[in-house]
């Protein structure tokens, strides 16, 4: 069932808001996005905040309905649009989906998280040589367990990209552009190579790492 056309608030360059932009792009459905956040400000517009008390990117409007929180979002596309290869409806297919885009949120984010800002978005005070060593090789360990999972299944979920793999397209993207040492993890970077192979992984992931 297609509905009016989405509208995106979101630059992106935002991890989140390349989410649902892939997804998008994997349902086929049209969208009109709109710069939000950082040097686009908006967030702290009172019209903004009507629309998302949290003031982050992405919200989406998809006729009177207003979205926000990344994964979210893309489940309710999924839902919404017939994205059942992304978001299996049967319950303990749907779990394995729902398992890593939470594990995405609980151990992934806050392990790459300070990498990216001591690399990318380095500020003053930030970690010293050690620490940040500390922090790549905590990362490290994140991805290994993920690079065991791989090694029995193509992608996170299964056999077939699914919800799962988009969650945490931005952040694989970012680990393979990082300028650090990085264990071999071949089972990881098969996967990478294959979520790289999607054009809507081509077209909203692959610019610049900022």
């Amino acid at each position: 069932m297609q509905g009016a056309m989405l509208t995106i608030w979101g630059r992106t360059t935002s991890s989140n808001v390349q989410k649902v932009l892939w997804t998008c792009e994997e349902l086929a459905l049209p969208f009109e996005r709109i710069d939000a956040g950082r040097e686009f400000g908006k967030l702290n517009e009172d019209w903004y905040g009507a629309m998302n008390p949290n003031r982050l990117v992405p919200t989406v409007r998809d006729g009177e309905l207003i979205l926000w929180e990344s994964n979210t979002i893309t489940r309710y596309l999924a839902n919404r649009y017939g994205g059942e290869t992304l978001y299996p409806a049967e319950p303990g297919a749907r779990s394995r989906v729902e398992r890593w885009m939470d594990w995405q949120l609980s151990t992934l984010m806050p392990a790459i998280g300070p990498v990216f800002w001591a690399l990318i978005r380095p500020q003053p005070g930030g970690p010293d040589a050690a620490a940040l060593q500390a922090l790549v090789a905590r990362l490290a360990q994140v991805w290994t367990l993920l690079d065991r999972e791989l090694a029995g299944r193509p992608y996170a979920a299964g056999d077939r990209l699914s919800l799962a793999d988009i969650a945490m397209g931005n952040s694989i993207r970012r680990w393979y552009a990082f300028a650090i040492e990085r264990p071999d993890l071949p089972h990881l970077a098969a996967w990478y190579d294959r979520l790289a192979e999607r054009p809507g992984f081509q077209q909203h992931l692959m610019g610049p790492v900022v």
